[in-house]
């Protein structure tokens, strides 16, 4: 064969990969990679870029969010980060995407308005209870009433 198979993904991998292809996840994917390539594009212009237009630095950062993404206790009911109560970004992760954000997002509504409005949109939805348990990506499971004590 002339090119090499990667590895079969672990059931857990198998699982982060398929939650991103619900479509709130694919555009919340789709509104960080339009958000970095404007700010990269106009903060990074002589550092060489891959691919998809980004240097080094934005592309590591476009891999953290995507892979944080993927493991969102929340799945496809994800709230905007903002307005999140679990925050999966480290700190440094953290301020650089709000340094991104912050530069990206009037010129989002220009260069991308449907993206913009949605996240717009997103972010007014109240954010859902916090699951239970490690990787819940489900529906919260809710506990029944403890019996009163005597």
């Amino acid at each position: 064969m002339d090119h090499e198979s990667s590895p079969p993904l672990s059931a857990g991998a198998a699982k982060r990969a398929a939650r991103l292809q619900t479509p709130r996840l694919k555009r919340e994917q789709a509104t960080m990679e339009a958000m970095l390539r404007l700010y990269c594009t106009d903060h990074h212009r002589g550092a060489a870029a891959d691919a998809e237009g980004l240097c080094p630095e934005c592309a590591d950062l476009l891999a953290y969010s995507r892979k944080r993404l993927a493991a969102c206790p929340f799945g496809p009911e994800k709230p905007t980060c903002v307005n999140c109560q679990i925050h999966c970004y480290g700190p440094q992760q953290r301020e650089e995407t709000r340094v991104v954000m912050r530069y990206a997002g009037p010129r989002m509504l220009l260069r991308h308005p449907i993206l913009a409005i949605a996240h717009v949109i997103d972010g007014k939805r109240p954010a859902p209870p916090k699951p239970r348990g490690v990787n819940a990506a489900g529906p919260a499971t809710t506990m029944p009433p403890a019996e009163p004590s005597a």
